[in-house]
């Protein structure tokens, strides 16, 4: 449930940095993609701390040529450490890791949408989601939020004690800041 949700963050975030300049040098102190989840009588987020990307585009026109996106599931945190645990134990154990690469972008009704496929415990689909990107001087800030729902790569509904389920359907949100090269 987290790892669908930090790896529909993590593609947001790969959008958004194609949405960039010629290059765009992710910030990341100042950048964050969340995942929100809801379980039976309360909800959660967890929080990707790092990530690879390389983006590129056209700097006058934000729009994104190439984005490359990619992340391990162990560096997205809920703040609950078993949680966390159980949450790599659900993507299969070891080390699992996710990506998101870019296909393309599109405008409809003055919204901006990107579209790219993104892989999650070994299986592949194609997303899309609205986002904003915005330059002043070097800057580049890039928002959205992307709803995904974890069953569509391969995970069981996740349920614990009987009564408690984690909702499938997620919501990744990223707000990125970089410094367009």
């Amino acid at each position: 449930m987290n790892r669908s949700l930090f790896s529909a963050a993590c593609c947001l975030l790969l959008f958004a940095n194609h949405a960039s300049a010629d290059s765009l040098d992710i910030d990341k102190a100042k950048s964050h993609i969340k995942v929100d989840a809801k379980a039976t009588g309360h909800s959660f987020a967890g929080t990707l701390s790092d990530f690879t990307a390389k983006v590129s585009g056209d700097g006058s026109s934000l729009a994104p040529s190439a984005v490359d996106l990619g992340w391990k599931f162990s560096d997205l945190k809920t703040g609950d450490e078993k949680r966390d645990k159980e949450m790599i134990k659900w993507l299969g154990g070891s080390a699992p890791e996710g990506s998101f690469k870019f296909i393309k972008t599109w405008t409809d009704k003055g919204q901006t949408y990107a579209q790219g496929t993104l892989k999650i415990h070994g299986i592949s689909k194609v997303i899309a989601f609205p986002y904003t990107a915005s330059k002043e001087g070097k800057v580049v800030t890039i928002d959205g939020t992307a709803a995904l729902d974890y069953q569509d790569f391969g995970l069981p509904i996740i349920r614990t004690m009987a009564v408690m389920t984690v909702n499938p359907k997620l919501s990744v949100s990223f707000h990125l800041v970089g410094e367009a090269k």
